[in-house]
């Protein structure tokens, strides 16, 4: 079950606390992929303040169950209780929606460690330098875990306790649903404390138990925007580790930015100030970079991409791209495809080994095999209304400035001269010429340039 119904009102902002992103995804998105991993049968998410708008950004990925009214943590997890009617016994596993460092390792040895010790209810805790804010871990003289008292309600000897509360809990579901059904409101919010089921673990005789991890880092939750680009800096550096010790080269980290859910290839190299977003996927001993961004795309083995731009396109094996190029959404570069300065591909397929090295757009066409693509060319595909696709075949040569008008069908083995404007099929092995032809009127510039002279004087 994880928690996401807090306004976040620290954030100053109309969007829900859990969307806001770190790293490109919404902070909830890590929270959901952490869930994953430990293979729960069920994960819901109990949603509250702009419960639409987060039940449309994670369509899909878990099920949802709106607390109408926020009245603290103990509350929210007994309204998400009903998500789980069909599990009469088990191991919940709660989580906190603003805690995006979690690693789904961490969470598996929770789990370990609550069913191997027989507690009712196992918190996760960490130690801080400075704990203020959390809620505070009371051990009695044996170790053993007393309470968490919050920081609101907490004395001063208390509030000197360094331990604290990460809001993430193994519960024994059959004790769960009975405790929060004897949760009381007698603190200083009014709330339902989800913390005070220690109390009544302690109180029935059963094990209260807590786990403290190493890493402080992973439960730290996401307040206001500073401690958001606090997270997102934790999971770039996260991310560029584990890269590099896999066998990527990232030339500078603090530089450049990697999704922490993109693949990268043993030998890639990323230069400085690339952006690697998304579920982009790089293979083996490119070099991406400097300056080059990625979204949603895959690229091959052996490809060079620096100072460009691609949004969900495909580049295969041996592509050369850039630099200044853009390939937009639905473009599939084949082997050995090379995409030089200044040029747009489109919801494209471009055959292997073509070139199209400076100057051209390129819009809703498929482009044959060994096609050199001149400076200047362009698809004419969109009339105002319709956009139409037009095809050309193999080791076909476009001269420069030559004009496509789709739907234009070019054979394989054509030549285009330079400057046409080509509106009809051309077939194959020809050579297409559209254009006026040339007149020389001798002596013309010498009497124009005499009368502006004289018009001077």
């Amino acid at each position: 079950m994880i928690l996401a119904a807090g306004k976040g009102t620290r954030m100053k902002s109309s969007l829900p606390k859990v969307l806001h992103e770190a790293v490109y995804h919404p902070i909830l998105a890590y929270v959901i992929e952490a869930a994953k991993g430990v293979d729960a049968a069920e994960i819901c998410t109990v949603v509250g303040h702009g419960a639409d708008a987060v039940r449309a950004a994670f369509d899909g990925e878990t099920s949802f169950v709106l607390q109408r009214e926020q009245k603290g943590t103990g509350h929210a997890v007994r309204e998400g209780l009903s998500a789980f009617s069909e599990h009469r016994d088990g191991t919940m596993l709660v989580l906190c929606g603003d805690t995006p460092l979690l690693r789904a390792e961490t969470l598996k040895k929770l789990c370990d460690y609550h069913e191997q010790s027989g507690a009712a209810v196992t918190v996760m805790t960490a130690s801080l330098d400075d704990p203020f804010g959390y809620g505070r871990i009371i051990r009695d003289r044996e170790g053993g875990l007393l309470k968490i008292v919050e920081q609101r309600d907490a004395d001063e000897e208390e509030k000197a306790v360094c331990e604290i509360n990460s809001g993430v809990y193994c519960f024994d579901l059959t004790f769960l649903r009975d405790a929060v059904t004897k949760l009381e409101s007698d603190n200083d919010q009014g709330e339902l404390y989800l913390t005070d089921t220690i109390a009544i673990a302690n109180g029935e005789g059963r094990k209260a138990a807590a786990f403290q991890i190493d890493d402080y880092e992973e439960v730290s939750g996401i307040n206001d925007r500073v401690q958001l680009a606090a997270a997102a800096k934790v999971l770039r550096r996260r991310k560029a580790e584990a890269l590099m010790r896999a066998g990527v080269t990232v030339v500078d980290p603090d530089s450049t930015i990697i999704d922490p859910f993109a693949e990268i290839g043993a030998d890639t190299i990323i230069e400085p100030f690339s952006i690697i977003k998304g579920r982009t996927v790089i293979g083996e001993n490119c070099k991406i970079g400097p300056d080059a961004e990625l979204t949603d795309s895959v690229i091959g083995n052996d490809v060079k991409f620096w100072r460009s731009v691609a949004v969900e396109a495909t580049v295969a094996d041996g592509g050369n791209i850039g630099p200044f190029a853009y390939l937009r959404p639905k473009t599939e570069l084949k082997n050995n495809v090379k995409v030089g300065d200044f040029v747009e591909v489109k919801n494209s397929v471009i055959g292997e080994g073509t070139k199209m090295p400076h100057l051209t757009y390129v819009g809703d066409s498929d482009v044959g095999s060994g096609c050199n693509i001149a400076c200047g060319t362009i698809t004419c595909n969109y009339d105002g209304f319709l956009k139409t696709r037009s095809k050309i075949g193999d080791r076909v040569f476009v001269g420069c400035n030559v004009n496509l008008v789709s739907p234009v069908h070019i054979d394989n083995d054509v030549y285009i001269a330079a400057g046409s404007t080509i509106t009809e099929s051309v077939p194959g092995g020809s050579l297409a010429i559209a254009r006026e032809r040339q007149v020389n009127k001798e002596g013309w510039a010498e009497k124009f340039r005499a009368m502006h002279m004289k018009d001077e004087k």
